[in-house]
């Protein structure tokens, strides 16, 4: 079943009097259970077309159509709601809020998805392993611990589409395999995960892997 469907995506961005194709006619579909691993270059338009996804960015052409809704073209305030209730976001920054403790950061996800069939949050620092750290703000943590945090906030809610920027760059060998090991949790369950990555492990893990290319899918 497809819960992710993009539909000739195009965004450009203006740097001085150039205008740069960030992405070019992309297209692709997602399917419930599958683990995608997401490679090209730096610059290759990875993070552009997860953020398209999310409802972070808009795109200049094209759509993006989440569990039946379209995200994209929609009020700020709409594409947010979505994103809350469908999906489950983990950057490479800015996934843990600074001020909160890992716990409180657990906590307001869930809140802002306002899903019901979420798990206790003890379950989530549990399967993780984070518990000793849930009361520590996240500069307070290694990066292994923030990754680990980051992927916690991320599937708070049992949201049916797990995006990953780059879940593994900076983490050692057992984090990684953490990591990906609950990644491939959820997606047995039916969650969809699609994972920007430039990672040899990632890419072996996955069930399929999509290459972007100078914004275009090869």
């Amino acid at each position: 079943m497809a819960v992710v469907e993009i539909h000739n995506l195009h965004r450009f961005f203006r740097i001085g009097d150039d205008e740069v194709a960030a992405l070019r006619d992309v297209s692709f579909v997602l399917e419930a259970g599958e683990m995608v691993a997401l490679i090209g270059m730096s610059g290759s338009g990875k993070s552009t077309l997860l953020s398209c996804l999310a409802g972070l960015d808009e795109p200049d052409g094209g759509h993006v159509v989440v569990v039946g809704q379209r995200i994209t073209h929609r009020s700020e305030q709409e594409r947010a709601g979505l994103r809350a209730e469908h999906i489950g976001l983990l950057m490479q920054s800015g996934t843990l809020v600074d001020h909160l403790t890992i716990r409180e950061n657990i906590a307001l996800q869930q809140e802002l998805g306002g899903r019901s069939k979420t798990a206790p949050i003890e379950q989530i620092l549990d399967l993780l392993s984070i518990r000793p750290h849930a009361d520590k703000l996240p500069r307070a943590l290694s990066g292994g611990e923030v990754a680990r945090s980051g992927l916690a906030v991320a599937i708070a809610t049992n949201a049916p589409v797990l995006l990953c920027d780059e879940p593994t760059a900076e983490v050692d060998a057992d984090t990684e395999a953490a990591v990906l090991c609950e990644i491939r949790r959820r997606c047995r369950a039916g969650t969809v995960a699609l994972i920007a990555t430039h990672s040899s492990a990632v890419a072996r893990q996955a069930d399929r892997v999509i290459e972007i290319r100078d914004g275009r899918i090869v």
